[in-house]
C-alpha cells in the first residue's frame, strides 16, 4: 500500500512540474506569485505577459486543473491566486529528495540559488 501511494504522489508531482514546464505557465506562475495572496484578474495577467486571451485561458485551466492555481468570481471578475499549498508541497518533495535522503544538496545551499550568477552555455560566469 505505501508504494501505490507513493507512486501516486510521484505521478501527481510529475504532472504538476509538467504544467510549469511550459514557459507562458511559468511566467504565469512568477506573476501570481508577486500578487500573493489577493491574486490578479485575467485581464492583468494577459496585460503583464502579453499572451492572447485564448492562449491564456488554456494556460489558466492546465495551472489549475493540476492544482497550482485557484479561481474565485467577485461579480464579473475571476481571479487568479497561487496555490501556495500545493507549491509548498512540491517544495517539501523535493527539499525531502535532494536535502533529507540522498543529500544531492546542502539546505543551506537553496537558500541562495535565486542570487547565484547564470552561467553561460560554455559554464563560466557572463
Amino acid at each position: 500500500m505505501g508504494r501505490q501511494l507513493a507512486s501516486d504522489r510521484a505521478s501527481r508531482y510529475a504532472d504538476m512540474f509538467a504544467a510549469m514546464g511550459a514557459e507562458p505557465r511559468l511566467r504565469i506562475m512568477q506573476l501570481l506569485l508577486t500578487a500573493h495572496p489577493q491574486g490578479m484578474v485575467a485581464g492583468d495577467i494577459q496585460n503583464g505577459l502579453g499572451i492572447p486571451p485564448s492562449t491564456l485561458s488554456h494556460h489558466l485551466d492546465k495551472l489549475k486543473h493540476e492544482g497550482l492555481v485557484r479561481v474565485r468570481r467577485e461579480r464579473t471578475f475571476l481571479w487568479y491566486t497561487a496555490n501556495i499549498d500545493a507549491l509548498q508541497e512540491l517544495l517539501a518533495f523535493l527539499y525531502a529528495e535532494c536535502c533529507t535522503r540522498s543529500r544531492a544538496a546542502e539546505p543551506k545551499c537553496l537558500a541562495t540559488i535565486g542570487r547565484r550568477q547564470p552561467k553561460s552555455r560554455n559554464g563560466k560566469k557572463p
